[in-house]
């Protein structure tokens, strides 16, 4: 654990891993590490970039009383192993068979993903068959316009805790929260923790205009959620892009929240897709 991360964030880290059933599944010489909460029907949830399981942080309790929740640390990230490759095919390839090694390659689940796991959660829907619905929040690869908020600070630079958590507070205000008070100990926390154990570079697949590709082999119905100020995309111009054309989609955009949007919103993402998800059989 690294030292920066503050007493709330280690509380927090220890209350919930006492509590998870934790799978480390072997694909390759990779190790890729799930943990599972709650129980009931599977719905895995996938991280985006410089990211973790934790960045599910404040939906866990909430989702995990309806579904079996599955949290995985992609290749590249938190505990899982550190993968030999940088191409995101591989990673789609490796994340898909430690899933068909839980769950079985014909079990029916719900997909969701953020931000680069958005990218990542509809790859994995377009090769998968049993993927009954699917929620992209604030995903990547859309190829559409940004908003920027300003320069990331380069965290690496930095020469002591405080200066580090210095940068990751700019940066969370920067990038994925829009409210000030939303930068909290935990915030600060789950961002430190996630970045410093990140190993795999997502942003240049992010940047890219593949995630249109993904969605039209996946034949399933599709809801797009997007904080009102979220920096990586122009909700708008994507709802009509992604949505508008698409009867099995819809779009769902949070006022007041910036891209960090179930953590900053989490009581509406909550309900949001408890919904969503439990219509998943009779849609």
């Amino acid at each position: 654990m690294h030292p920066n991360l503050n007493v709330l964030t280690l509380d927090w880290i220890a209350d919930y891993e006492s509590r998870t059933r934790r799978h480390v599944v072997q694909v390759g010489e990779n190790e890729v590490v799930w943990r599972q909460f709650g129980q009931g029907e599977p719905l895995v949830l996938i991280h985006g970039g410089h990211g973790s399981w934790m960045h599910w942080a404040r939906n866990i309790d909430a989702l995990s009383e309806h579904f079996s929740l599955w949290l995985p640390n992609l290749p590249g990230y938190g505990d899982s192993s550190t993968p030999e490759y940088d191409d995101l095919p591989t990673l789609i390839d490796v994340t898909l068979s430690s899933m068909d090694q839980l769950f079985g390659s014909e079990a029916a689940i719900n997909l969701g993903g953020f931000s680069f796991g958005g990218l990542v959660a509809a790859n994995l829907a377009a090769r998968r068959p049993a993927v009954k619905k699917l929620a992209l929040l604030g995903p990547g690869g859309h190829g559409g316009p940004r908003r920027p908020r300003g320069k990331l600070r380069n965290w690496k630079l930095e020469q002591s805790e405080t200066g580090i958590t210095e940068a990751m507070r700019h940066n969370l205000w920067v990038h994925m929260l829009y409210a000030d008070e939303q930068i909290d100990p935990l915030a600060v926390g789950i961002h430190t923790d996630s970045c410093i154990k990140t190993r795999y570079r997502s942003r240049g697949h992010s940047f890219k205009g593949d995630l249109s590709q993904a969605l039209d082999l996946y034949k399933g119905q599709v809801l797009f959620g997007w904080g009102e100020h979220d920096v990586t995309a122009t909700p708008e111009v994507l709802a009509q892009t992604f949505v508008q054309t698409h009867p099995d989609r819809s779009h769902h955009i949070i006022a007041g929240a910036g891209h960090w949007v179930q953590y900053e919103a989490a009581q509406n993402i909550n309900q949001t897709l408890i919904e969503w998800f439990s219509r998943a059989q009779t849609d």
